[in-house]
């Protein structure tokens, strides 16, 4: 199913004996300080994969942090973003290279993407900058370049439900962020950190499955831990107790790995190539997650993460915050419950009320979930014969 936004990757880790006591048949991940660990998957691997920009500060913050380290600009040539609308590349290409392009102009590259968190979160608005300030102590042609991985997308031209529509029918998302990374980066032996929700990443799923087919073993992936650790049990009985923080630990070979992704969410709610709806996993994704990715990142005390606020030059953008209503009040727009005036303002207070991150696992509305399946059907009209 196309959903409007992208759902991360959260693992729930849990394996009890009858005591309640961790008992894992197999042996142990070994975690390693993250940073150091996702710097030593680029000597292995073309392209490290984990995800951003889902509300968690503390992984904003460990991608800042990763950003700003001089071994990252050696190991690395780019970064690909999904809430980057590949409408912007030049614009973008422009400004990370030094040009005197307005940052009101960059802006549009997350803000007016397919997906309507983007344009809440500061992250983009912190590591953007980040880049191009890094790019001016680099000597010419050896810059750090951000790649949109969000299809083009103009919402200037969207003026009307059937726009909105006829839009939607054509994105292919996971096909967008795979044609990026063969022409961008692969055929030209470049090696990219890719920051998007985890279904997009995931062995054999999603845009990896593209290129992965030509390029088998390019890519680690990293998945957050998730909801294990927020409850008083799970703290006490927690197996991260020992690891450093923030962490990376490989699965493959370890009990963890063994575990079938159910353990780590819900079932999606999906749409299947004959329009039929489905809220069980798809057939590639019915596995053992070590086959689907590679590490997890352990942030810290998983009851202690926070949220990510949403910026006052965000929130006092009487523009912006015009042109969000706009899109909310066009019929099957995406997130026109977050776009709405009051439903945004109504997150900024719960966030400012209780900013400990709570992961959102509520299901897809029968409303959604019908209208994919219109969609779906209006696809397979508009398809040329075979």
């Amino acid at each position: 199913m196309m959903r409007w936004w992208s759902v991360a990757l959260f693992t729930i880790v849990l394996v009890l004996s009858a005591n309640g006591q961790p008992k894992p048949d197999s042996p142990e991940p070994v975690a390693e300080p993250a940073v150091a660990a996702i710097l030593a998957a680029f000597d292995r691997y073309d392209l490290v994969g984990m995800p951003a920009a889902h509300g968690l500060k503390d992984l904003d913050d460990l991608i800042l942090t990763l950003v700003r380290n001089p071994a990252f600009w050696k190991k690395a040539n780019d970064i690909e973003i999904e809430c980057g609308n590949s409408l912007y590349q030049d614009v973008l290409d422009r400004y990370t290279s030094g040009a005197d392009v307005p940052f009101r102009e960059v802006q549009k590259v997350w803000r007016n993407t397919t997906q309507p968190p983007c344009g809440l979160s500061g992250f983009y608005e912190q590591v953007v900058p980040v880049v191009r300030a890094v790019n001016q102590k680099l000597a010419p042609g050896k810059g750090l370049r951000v790649l949109c991985g969000d299809p083009p997308f103009d919402w200037d031209r969207i003026r009307s439900a059937e726009d909105l529509h006829q839009a939607v029918l054509s994105l292919r998302r996971d096909t967008g962020i795979a044609s990026v990374m063969e022409k961008e980066v692969l055929s030209r032996h470049r090696k990219a950190l890719m920051l998007m929700g985890t279904y997009h990443l995931l062995h054999g799923a999603g845009a990896t499955a593209f290129y992965e087919r030509t390029h088998p073993g390019a890519t680690f992936v990293i998945s957050e831990l998730g909801m294990f650790g927020t409850s008083p049990a799970d703290v006490s009985n927690s197996p991260f107790a020992a690891w450093p923080i923030p962490a990376v630990a490989r699965i493959k070979g370890t009990w963890m790995g063994k575990l079938d992704l159910g353990k780590f969410l819900p079932p999606p709610a999906t749409v299947d190539q004959d329009c039929n709806p489905h809220t069980d996993f798809p057939a590639p994704l019915r596995k053992p997650v070590e086959q689907l990715f590679d590490a997890v990142l352990y942030l810290g005390p998983q009851d202690l993460r926070l949220w990510e606020k949403v910026p006052a030059d965000i929130a006092l953008d009487a523009d912006y915050m015009k042109e969000r209503r706009r899109r909310a009040t066009l019929p099957g727009s995406p997130g026109s419950a977050v776009q709405a005036p009051d439903g945004f303002d109504q997150q900024i207070l719960q966030r400012a009320a209780n900013p400990i991150f709570k992961i959102d696992a509520s299901p897809v509305s029968a409303a959604d979930m019908a209208q994919a399946v219109r969609d779906c059907q209006e696809r397979k009209r508009q398809a040329p014969p075979k």
